[in-house]
């Protein structure tokens, strides 16, 4: 296992690069620590899977360099930074049996027989194919065979990290939970390395203890879940975290106070400079309130989802959602609502202003 650095780091396709879109991936600066659970959370295309396969050694940086354990292996082959990658579609020996799957990397290495029995079996109980070990994987389902995908890269001890490229797409949703579950549980049984690479927000924040997320090739922010949930540093993580998204809405800083609507809002901070080009302010809606005064809306619709209600409200500034207690009364008509302080950020040219 190692510590994996990345310095100044940046990737581009194109043989010259005018602007910020001609990066895949540009000024990564981050420190995995050694057993760590990682995710790398970001939707089509800002980068998640570039940055990957260059710690993997598949891609050669355009810029920057690759370190574990504080030293510098940017110009080592995937074999020599002893990397397991699990990638988002099977990689399996159809004409092998499951057992022979599994054993393969093992035996790549002169691993004793016995010893690999016994890898084997334990990582088939984890990935419940104990049943199939005899039959040829070519009989299998498609997520039977990314379970194998899974298990070869899991079967090694030796590794410096196991990295998995969004490997639960083709499983069904059930089974996506329980893998989820069975990863987790296992990371804290042999704490491992892991950096997870993943679109959904579920899939990394029950996976993660930390969580990466990418946006347009950069890294917008590094948390835990309560982090991230709690305290967006950048607008987008506001909008891709959360089910709904947080409401942000253009505001006014005039003499250190924000204003929306026409209404001094109290934030988490009081802002001391602006000097940004645009101005917002973003609020959950688990952290809003209907009052007797405060923000004038006129409400929408209400949905039950059984847990919460989904409130939609129109502002002079723009939508605003709310989400309430189930058994909670919803005015009709025109209300007010009042943002909970401590949750209101505002934010300047789309990261926020501390």
């Amino acid at each position: 296992m190692a510590k994996i650095t990345l310095k100044n780091l940046s990737h581009s396709y194109l043989k010259t690069q005018s602007e910020n879109s001609d990066w895949a991936v540009r000024n990564v600066n981050i420190d995995w620590n050694d057993g760590g659970a990682y995710a790398l959370l970001g939707p089509s295309g800002c980068g998640k899977t570039t940055l990957l396969n260059i710690i993997s050694g598949l891609i050669n940086p355009t810029q920057g360099d690759i370190l574990f354990d504080d030293k510098t292996i940017t110009s080592l082959n995937p074999v020599e930074r002893n990397i397991a990658q699990i990638f988002q579609f099977p990689v399996i020996y159809d004409t092998m049996t499951v057992y022979d799957n599994l054993a393969f990397p093992l035996r790549n290495r002169k691993v004793d027989e016995e010893e690999i029995k016994s890898k084997v079996q334990e990582i088939a109980k984890m990935l419940e194919l104990s049943s199939t070990l005899n039959n040829r994987a070519s009989g299998l389902t498609a997520d039977g065979k990314q379970k194998i995908s899974l298990g070869r890269g899991l079967v090694r001890s030796d590794v410096n990290a196991i990295m998995f490229d969004e490997p639960l797409t083709v499983i069904d949703p059930h089974l996506k939970w329980i893998l989820r579950s069975k990863l987790k549980e296992l990371h804290q049984k042999i704490n491992r390395t892991m950096i997870y690479v993943t679109h959904d927000q579920t899939e990394a924040l029950t996976f993660a203890d930390q969580v990466v997320v990418m946006h347009e090739g950069q890294i917008v922010q590094t948390g835990s879940p309560v982090e991230l949930f709690e305290k967006p540093k950048h607008t987008f993580v506001g909008y891709f975290i959360g089910s709904p998204g947080m409401n942000v809405l253009p505001c006014k800083i005039e003499n250190g106070n924000v204003i929306l609507n026409g209404k001094k809002i109290e934030t988490h901070k009081n802002i001391k400079k602006n000097s940004f080009s645009k101005t917002e302010i973003g609020i959950r809606p688990e952290f809003i309130s209907f009052n007797k005064e405060g923000i004038p809306v006129k409400v929408l619709s209400v949905s039950n989802t059984g847990r919460h209600k989904i409130i939609d409200t129109e502002s002079e500034s723009g939508k605003i959602k709310i989400v309430a207690k189930p058994n909670e009364s919803i005015p009709s008509g025109s209300a007010f609502l009042n943002f909970k302080k401590d949750f209101t950020y505002a934010y300047g040219d789309n990261w926020i202003i501390e």
